[in-house]
């Protein structure tokens, strides 16, 4: 099982297209075409197009030919996909004999996003000429299904958690082991880059020394994230504190020299850069020390749970929703976010909640009979 070009016998054009394609993979490469100037949303655009055309590959249709009950067993597949070995494996170059389309069944959220972007892969099929419908919108509860935009931020780590986490960041390692040594640092730069500007994880990836500048005695960190947009964002002067221990035990000055083009989150080796994965890999493993780390001292169960199935994409959730809760303004949020819109920022804002649940407390039943007592008094 490898790549959209499984589908090369299956042509599928509703009549007179407009683009040049013979099968439904090369007409999927023109729509994932229009976005080459953002890798990262291509990249994720591409997996959850190719998971489709394998499907239906397995099923003998084409793009064309998918209806609403299609489109019920896909989003079945997604929730159960069967059978397991032929469709879910770890994560493999796509050249791997054991790569596989999918690491596990997906989540409410992910089945959501998956089905956002095929209705938006739908929709420009269609303007092509390349199908005749949109299968999307025979969805009786499209609204429902398709609502990816109103939901809060869940994916975060709260602040005792992350108190606890960052403590535990900087236990005492047994020993004087230099490799040991070498990976605590570059975990702490990893965490506190992470959690201080909240960069993707492509973004971390990228990032040269010389990315970090001064101008008018102020540390600025220059990016170009997603949509190829170039962006500068204020560095907290806390991060320094991480950065020169790091430049220390990799034999650099304490400050990034003027376009020093060297990586900043390196292998081993301190020389070479690590790749999107090797640093998903490095975090991921992270979370799961420290979910073993917690239960060994029988921490809360919820908090166990966060660590073990959080993600990398968690700390940039937690980073912007901590910088809401400290008071940052919205604007200035959404400038450090790199945010196109106000209303993706406005996600992070837990503040109303809170506000809310505070007034909620005036309604109570302790002045009608005051041994009544809350569950924190107990």
């Amino acid at each position: 099982m490898n790549l959209i070009g499984k589908q090369d016998a299956l042509p599928s054009s509703a009549g007179k297209a407009h683009i040049d394609a013979n099968n439904d993979a090369e007409a999927v490469t023109h729509w994932l075409s229009e976005y080459r100037e953002s890798p990262q949303t291509q990249r994720a655009y591409r997996r959850e197009a190719e998971r489709l055309l394998l499907w239906l590959y397995e099923e003998g249709r084409t793009l064309n030919e998918v209806d609403r009950h299609c489109l019920s067993r896909f989003e079945g597949f997604l929730t159960d996909p069967q059978p397991r070995a032929r469709w879910i494996g770890p994560t493999k170059p796509r050249n791997h004999p054991e790569w596989r389309p999918m690491r596990g069944p997906l989540s409410p959220a992910s089945r959501r996003q998956s089905l956002v972007i095929l209705q938006g892969m739908y929709s420009w099929l269609v303007e092509a000429g390349w199908v005749a419908h949109n299968p999307f919108r025979l969805m009786r509860d499209k609204s429902r299904r398709l609502n990816n935009q109103t939901r809060q931020v869940e994916r975060y780590f709260e602040q005792p958690l992350w108190a606890w986490f960052w403590r535990w960041l900087h236990r005492p390692l047994p020993g004087t082991n230099s490799r040991a040594h070498f990976e605590r640092t570059r975990q702490q730069i990893i965490f506190a880059f992470a959690y201080l500007l909240a960069p993707r994880i492509s973004e971390m990836a990228a990032t040269q020394m010389g990315d970090f500048y001064r101008r008018e005695g102020r540390w600025w960190w220059q990016v170009v994230g997603k949509g190829n947009k170039l962006a500068q964002v204020p560095v907290p002067d806390d991060f320094f504190i991480y950065l020169t221990e790091w430049r220390k035990t990799l034999g650099l000055p304490p400050q990034p020299a003027y376009q020093e083009a060297t990586p900043l989150l390196r292998a081993l080796d301190g020389k070479r850069a690590i790749g999107d994965n090797q640093l998903y890999r490095l975090i991921r493993a992270s979370f799961q020390d420290a979910a073993r780390a917690l239960e060994d001292e029988e921490g809360a169960p919820a908090y166990i749970a966060a660590l073990q199935r959080a993600t990398p994409h968690w700390l940039r959730h937690t980073a912007i929703t901590h910088q809401a809760q400290a008071g940052v303004s919205l604007r200035y949020l959404a400038e450090s976010a790199r945010h196109a819109r106000l209303e993706t920022t406005s996600r992070y804002l837990h503040t109303e909640a809170h506000q809310w649940h505070d007034e909620q407390q005036r309604h109570r039943l302790t002045t009608l009979y005051p041994l009544a007592s809350s569950p924190d008094q107990e």
